[in-house]
């Protein structure tokens, strides 16, 4: 296995983590607050598992596909700046593009985080 495989490997498998640490949190809060002898079904519903997963989902994707569209521009970007070194701009200008879809993704990944309910 070269080091490609293997850091995707990595990657996938940090992916997963995340999810199931985000699932069991959400559920580690609603169970400790229905311990507490108020019930709480809104909670123990499908809705706090799923809101989490589609965080963990938009966060994740949005950075692998930023990531991907930062290797293949980065590449071109490179080369041409190699050719011509008035092309700095343009290429600074697409490279910060692709940075700005993994912060677009973020950015929905807090805003479904904060619809998560919470029993307080």
């Amino acid at each position: 296995m070269n080091g490609k495989h293997k850091f995707y490997l990595l990657l996938g498998i940090f992916q997963v983590v995340l999810i199931f640490l985000v699932i069991f949190t959400s559920n580690g809060i609603v169970s400790f607050a229905s311990a507490q002898g108020t019930t709480f079904e809104y909670y123990d519903s499908g809705t706090t598992a799923t809101l989490a997963i589609a965080v963990a989902l938009s966060v994740s994707f949005s950075v692998l596909g930023s990531a991907w569209a930062m290797k293949t521009v980065g590449t071109a970007a490179i080369s041409a700046l190699s050719e011509r070194e008035e092309a700095f701009f343009k290429a600074f200008l697409v490279v910060a593009l692709c940075e700005a879809l993994a912060v677009y993704g973020l950015i929905v990944g807090i805003l479904l985080w904060t619809k998560i309910p919470t029993p307080i």
